[in-house]
């Protein structure tokens, strides 16, 4: 399979500029030889200005899938240049709104996943479902964002047989505890013509790339899947995200990365192969769930965790 995923800046609720961004991205993985191309969480409404609207704004915002203009346009995409499309939207049914993932081909929806651990509004719902799903003779798996920082996700998807996930997110450049992390000065931006480099070393270093670095490859390599990672480049609202949308194998490898700070692609040539010469292949037959299928029900706070981490979860 020819993969390619796409970074591009969004603009806040403009769904219109937004398909038509994903459209452009699209003709171009597809002169290019792609077989199949995926965007970023919530890529056609984009995500950081939903976090504070209200029930009414947000269920305006949103849409039914697949009976909604959005999606309707995205199979319009696929089936104008005959190639299979991932794209992220807000999705409405019966009362409740989603951070929802689809995977359409011409007129079919080949996948729904709905994020399980959404945050960004107080009105969204969790999704309650893995989605592994045939695509192109493989099979896929999604995981949103944040979905993949909880590992016990990708395990329980790539054992329900995902060897490829897509993993779209809207990440990167925010505070947190861990050292180095923030935000990123709006004068790199705003220089990147006249001073890529600074702006470079920014993105690359533990607020965007290098705390990717700790965590993703980890996630391929573990599992013995193939990763899809997908990333807008700049303004997402009013967060500066680093892009760096990737392709990783099944040894944690990077295959192919976008280095550029304007709305682009990346493809490389996935194979099976080295699925089963990985070591999370081995690892994954290796397992003995009778020493720990009850621990990892566990929810509450382990007894081990230092006091202050405690006192720090239970606020």
């Amino acid at each position: 399979m020819n993969l390619a995923v796409a970074q591009f800046e969004p603009k806040d609720g403009d769904k219109s500029y937004n398909l038509s961004i994903i459209r452009k991205l699209t003709k171009e993985a597809k002169s290019r030889g792609a077989d199949v191309i995926s965007f970023h969480e919530m890529s056609i409404t984009a995500y950081t200005h939903t976090q504070d609207l209200s029930l009414h704004a947000i269920n305006n915002l949103a849409e039914e899938v697949p009976n909604g203009d959005s999606t309707k346009k995205l199979q319009e995409i696929s089936e104008e240049y005959d190639i299979p499309i991932l794209a992220g939207l807000v999705e409405k049914e019966n009362g409740n709104i989603y951070n929802t993932y689809i995977c359409v081909l011409k007129d079919k929806i080949l996948a729904k996943y709905r994020k399980l651990h959404p945050f960004i509004n107080k009105y969204m719902s969790a999704g309650n479902e893995y989605c592994v799903f045939d695509l192109l003779g493989w099979k896929c798996g999604i995981l949103i964002c944040y979905d993949n920082n909880v590992i016990e996700n990708v395990r329980a998807t790539s054992l329900l047989g995902a060897e490829l996930i897509f993993a779209p997110h809207v990440t990167g450049c925010t505070p947190s505890a861990m050292p180095g992390r923030g935000y990123v000065n709006d004068k790199f931006w705003q220089n990147r013509k006249n001073d890529p480099v600074s702006l470079r070393l920014e993105f690359d270093g533990p607020k965007g790339r290098r705390w990717l670095m700790r965590w993703l490859p980890s996630r391929a390599y573990d599992n013995g899947v193939y990763y899809a990672f997908s990333n807008p480049i700049g303004y997402d609202g009013e967060h500066l995200k680093n892009g760096n949308s990737m392709i990783i194998d099944p040894f944690g490898e990077v295959m192919s990365e976008i280095r550029s700070f304007k709305n682009d692609i990346t493809i490389t040539k996935i194979s099976k192969e080295k699925i089963e010469l990985s070591g999370g292949w081995r690892y994954k037959n290796a397992r003995r769930p009778e020493l720990y299928k009850d621990i990892i029900g566990k929810k509450h706070i382990s007894d081990t965790t230092p006091v202050w981490m405690k006192e720090k979860q239970l606020k």
